[in-house]
């Protein structure tokens, strides 16, 4: 079954925030540096998830979902940069998908999505980090992505110890 990639409204981001939970405790369950540690159980992400569909609300954050079955398996937001010297561009963050729906490219369809609303909403440059050596570090290159350099014991692996983060730019118009 395909999958339907969409721009969340501000009411489908608190209406998939359950969805969203999950994904996000699996990911980090599955070892995935995304500020949390663990133990790390869905009802722990609730919060978070009401603070990005607030965001959402506001205009302040892309949200992009990826749907299948009727169930949220993927997303990835973008935070609009908004002090008034950075009206171009946009951070790039928690580029997730559910372990259980890997494999079936929702990762790059995430990707063109939220990177194509982020044209519309006037970006033209947009920024990521991400745990060196983790899967993600290996895959925005593949989307185009350049990286710009590593800082060490950036943040901490959920499970304990510190991590280094790979910071990565692209130009999308």
């Amino acid at each position: 079954m395909t999958a339907t990639i969409r721009i969340a409204t501000a009411d489908e981001a608190h209406a998939c925030v359950g969805d969203l939970c999950e994904i996000l405790s699996d990911c980090i369950n599955g070892g995935a540096s995304l500020g949390f540690m663990l133990p790390y159980a869905p009802q722990d992400a609730v919060a978070y998830w009401q603070e990005i569909a607030d965001a959402v609300e506001k205009g302040t954050i892309i949200l992009a979902v990826a749907e299948l079955e009727g169930r949220i398996v993927g997303s990835v937001q973008v935070g609009l940069a908004t002090k008034p010297n950075q009206p171009h561009r946009g951070d790039l963050m928690k580029l997730l998908v559910h372990r259980s729906a890997r494999g079936q490219g929702l990762s790059r369809r995430l990707m063109e999505v939220v990177e194509a609303e982020a044209v519309r909403r006037g970006r033209t440059l947009l920024v990521l980090d991400t745990a060196t050596g983790s899967d993600a570090e290996k895959i925005y290159p593949r989307f185009g992505w350049e990286r710009v350099g590593v800082i060490p014991q950036y943040a901490m692996w959920p499970q304990g110890g510190f991590c280094d983060t790979t910071l990565f730019y692209k130009r999308i118009a």
